[in-house]
C-alpha cells in the first residue's frame, strides 16, 4: 500500500485523520446468538489479536468486558437492553437514526487519557445483507474493523475480506496495517496524517 492508501484509512469524512489501537487486552462478550456461535466470534478475536501481537483477557479490571457484540433483529430491541442507556445517553435518538439510514451495524468507541481504544461496542441488525453473509466472514469483519479506530468510509466501497479458495479471508494489505499499527514503536493514538507515513515504514521493514 501506498502512504496515501493508507492515509485514507484513517481520514474521516470531516478531513480529519483520527488513528486509535486498543491501549489495553481486549475482553469481548456477544449477545444475541447461539452459543454454537460463539467459538466463532471468540475465534476471530483471537486471529486478528495474534495478527496484531495484542492481547486478550478473561476480564478487564475496570469495566469486566470492554468490547460488547450485539446483535439483533430490529433496531427496536436496542432500548430494551439493559443499562444500555447509561452507556449511549442519546439511545433514543440513535435508534430513530439507525432506522431512518436503513443501517445494518454501528460501532461506537470509548477512550482512554491518551487517546488509546478502551472500550467498544458493536450492533448488528441482522436485515437480509447480513443474514447471507456467513458467521466466520460476519465475525472475522467486524473484529477487523474493531480493532482498530478506522475512518467512516474506509469499508464503504470495498471489505476488509476478499475470497480465498472459496472461503472469506482478511485482505493482506489490511491484516499489513494492522499488524504494523500495533508495532510498540506506534504510538496508541494520532491525529497527525504523517502517522500513515510511520505505518508505512513498518509495513516496507517486514516486506
Amino acid at each position: 500500500m501506498t502512504p496515501e492508501e493508507i492515509e485514507a484509512l484513517f481520514t474521516r469524512s470531516d478531513g480529519s485523520y483520527a488513528f486509535a489501537r486498543w491501549g489495553r487486552p481486549i475482553v469481548p462478550v456477544v449477545f444475541g446468538v447461539q452459543d454454537e456461535t460463539l467459538p466463532v466470534i471468540k475465534g476471530a478475536f483471537e486471529a486478528v489479536c495474534a495478527l496484531a501481537g495484542h492481547r486478550m483477557a478473561e476480564t478487564d479490571p475496570e469495566l469486566g468486558s470492554n468490547c460488547m457484540v450485539f446483535f439483533l433483529r430490529a433496531w427496536d430491541e436496542l432500548p430494551a437492553v439493559p443499562d444500555l442507556d447509561r452507556m449511549l445517553p442519546d439511545l433514543e435518538p440513535l435508534v430513530l437514526r439507525l432506522k431512518a439510514a436503513e443501517a445494518n451495524q454501528y460501532r461506537v468507541f470509548r477512550f482512554d487519557g491518551t487517546g488509546s481504544i478502551r472500550a467498544a461496542f458493536v450492533f448488528l441488525c441482522m436485515d437480509e445483507n447480513l443474514g447471507a453473509v456467513s458467521a466466520e466472514a460476519l465475525a472475522l469483519s467486524q473484529v477487523v474493523q474493531t480493532v482498530l479506530l478506522w475512518s467512516d468510509l474506509a469499508f464503504r466501497d470495498r471489505s476488509p475480506l476478499a475470497l480465498a479458495r472459496d472461503r472469506m479471508v482478511l485482505r493482506p494489505e489490511i491484516a499489513g496495517v494492522i499488524r504494523a499499527a500495533y508495532d510498540p514503536v506506534l504510538p496508541g493514538a494520532a491525529q497527525d496524517a504523517s502517522h500513515a507515513l510511520r505505518i508505512f515504514a513498518r509495513l516496507s521493514a517486514t516486506r
